[in-house]
């Protein structure tokens, strides 16, 4: 990809949604590079600004603290200043229906589907960094959770692009295909 211009794409964000191990943060970098586009991981971004960790985000202001540095975040992003850029939330963005009507009008979301097995394995060790798969079994506690969230990310999904068994940068190109294209709806792979 090098030395080749970047793919063409609406000027809007692209955000990418679903479960934890779905690989939002790392094809976000691909797709944002193929994009020439500013990446932001909000999970990253609120740890930097709140100083941090989300497990003790999670820890000293519970879920609904977490939740709102997110929706706090998810308005600047809204801002029409703010360059087009590949942004990345925490999984549970997208259950907070004020993130999505936030960004909606600038943005192109994409859900990022993957089951619980493939996605707990991608994340490996890292995995004791998410508080709602803690627990014995994560596979069961992840299933669980993507069962609770599914009608929101099918909801919220412009395009949906199956990851199970996908390079990173293989969906990363999939998703530039499909904004360079002008789809910006009900496509899925």
């Amino acid at each position: 990809m090098s030395g080749s211009a970047p793919d063409a794409a609406p000027a809007r964000h692209v955000v990418l949604i679903g479960v934890p191990g779905a690989g939002k943060s790392v094809t976000g970098r691909r797709l944002a590079r193929r994009l020439a586009r500013p990446f932001l991981d909000l999970d990253a971004e609120l740890v930097r600004r709140r100083g941090r960790s989300v497990a003790a985000i999670f820890a000293d202001e519970g879920e609904e603290g977490f939740r709102r540095h997110e929706r706090e975040l998810t308005r600047e992003l809204a801002a029409a200043d703010v360059a087009p850029s590949v942004i990345a939330p925490g999984g549970g963005w997208v259950l907070d229906p004020v993130n999505v009507a936030a960004l909606r009008p600038s943005a192109i979301i994409v859900w990022l589907r993957v089951g619980p097995a493939e996605a707990v394995a991608r994340m490996g060790a890292r995995i004791a960094r998410r508080p709602l798969l803690a627990g014995d079994d994560p596979v069961v506690a992840l299933a669980a959770l993507a069962e609770r969230r599914e009608a929101a990310y099918a909801a919220a999904a412009d395009l949906v692009a199956e990851t199970a068994g996908r390079r990173p940068e293989q969906v990363a190109r999939w998703i530039a295909g499909m904004l360079a294209r002008g789809v910006t709806g009900a496509p899925r792979t």
